[in-house]
């Protein structure tokens, strides 16, 4: 398999740190399937076969850091893990808008993306929101947007901002953070399939680490990818509370189809729309299914529904909603820097995010009639593509 060979890759990682022990399987075979798929599926050009086995390592190589961390400082371990809210969905939802609301609360802590990419040592209070780590996310994000410059208008998240737990769940091999790199259709199939028990476990550890250097929980948490794995998400966090955005999926389909074109086409010349037009939609079909299933299973847990067209529109408001419904306190200093940092990030801050339906290989009215149901379920309000 060339530079995409497992046993090289995890060579490379553990020539890398000097280290060898992954902790406990269950990463195997994700790294495996994915390795594969980009071979057969990916159509790499030059660069992607230059980046995507250096991002291959580089989470093996975190992965040995994490646990290596953890063995050496045991009282680690003994620690719990707060999670106190998880944003679980949807793709192009408003799931990032929300999760930088809620980093406004200085009374809860977020997964920021520097931290996510580079963990260990985990970071203290000085140096959490800046520092040479940082400073050296951003200027790799500075690098991508020079080599995709377009992309920042579609998503754009700080080095010192929120991230979603798909950098982590990537250490085990078992994340949408893989289909986003590249085009990898029977990888993100192989996810629907698999038991995420064990890359769930591994995020557990890694919060673990990260808030041991002094910068401790409640955590608040997001991610569409834990739409396919609520049960594991809510079986290894209990006491989280889940909040699902919900917006017109026709757009969101759309909307992630333009993304991941964008994400994925940096690492490839090939034309992907029809395969992308394929995936994507049907990545949407599942987690809406998963959600109607677990909510069937669980009714024990409570999910805050919220639509887009609510968070946007009336933002103070909809975080007031979501607080009260979850049992938490939204305090006059919380209130205030939600207010502001509305005020100092208006949508569209990069440029407007423009999408041709026809040109993305998909048929707005095929999709309106394929999520009818779920549309009519959650009475979400229709939009107009951009």
């Amino acid at each position: 398999m060339g530079v995409f060979d497992p046993d090289a890759l995890v060579e490379q990682a553990r020539m890398q740190t000097g280290l060898d022990d992954f902790g406990s399987d269950g990463w195997q075979a994700g790294l495996a399937a994915f390795c594969a798929a980009v071979e057969s599926e990916a159509q790499l050009n030059d660069l992607g076969r230059a980046a995507v086995p250096t991002q291959i390592a580089g989470a093996l190589a975190n992965r040995l850091k994490i646990v290596d961390w953890a063995q050496h400082h045991r009282e680690v371990t003994a620690k719990p893990v707060d999670v106190s809210l998880v944003v679980i969905g949807m793709f192009r939802g408003g799931t990032t808008f929300l999760s930088q609301l809620l980093d406004q609360d200085p009374r809860h802590r977020s997964l920021l993306r520097w931290e996510s990419a580079d963990p260990v040592p985990p970071p203290t209070r000085q140096e959490w929101r800046s520092g040479p780590r940082v400073d050296a996310a951003a200027a790799a994000a500075e690098m991508m947007e020079q080599i995709n410059p377009g992309f920042k208008k579609i998503h754009h998240d700080p080095a010192d901002g929120p991230t979603e737990c798909v950098t982590l769940l990537g250490h085990d091999f078992k994340s949408l953070l893989w289909p986003t790199v590249t085009n990898v259709p029977s990888y993100t199939e192989w996810l629907y399939g698999v038991d995420e028990t064990s890359a769930y476990e591994y995020h557990h550890l890694a919060l673990q680490v990260l808030q041991s250097g002094g910068v401790p929980g409640p955590w608040t948490l997001k991610s569409p990818h834990h739409m396919i794995a609520l049960p594991e998400l809510t079986t290894r966090y209990p006491g989280a509370r889940l909040v699902v955005t919900h917006r017109d999926p026709t757009v969101l389909a759309a909307s992630v189809c333009s993304l991941i074109t964008s994400l994925a086409g940096t690492f490839t010349d090939a034309d992907h729309r029809a395969q992308i037009a394929r995936t994507w939609p049907r990545l949407l079909e599942v987690c809406i299914e998963r959600l109607g299933a677990f909510r069937a299973q669980r009714p024990d847990v409570e999910i805050v529904d919220v639509h887009y067209a609510d968070l946007v529109g009336d933002t103070v408001a909809t975080v007031e909603r979501i607080y009260a419904r979850t049992g938490m306190d939204l305090d006059d200093t919380t209130r205030a820097a939600i207010s502001r940092y509305v005020e100092a990030h208006p949508r569209g801050e990069f440029g407007a995010h423009h999408y041709d339906f026809a040109s993305l290989g998909l048929d707005e009215g095929e999709l309106r009639e394929r999520f009818a149901g779920y549309v009519d379920r959650y009475a979400i309000p229709a939009e107009s593509p951009r």
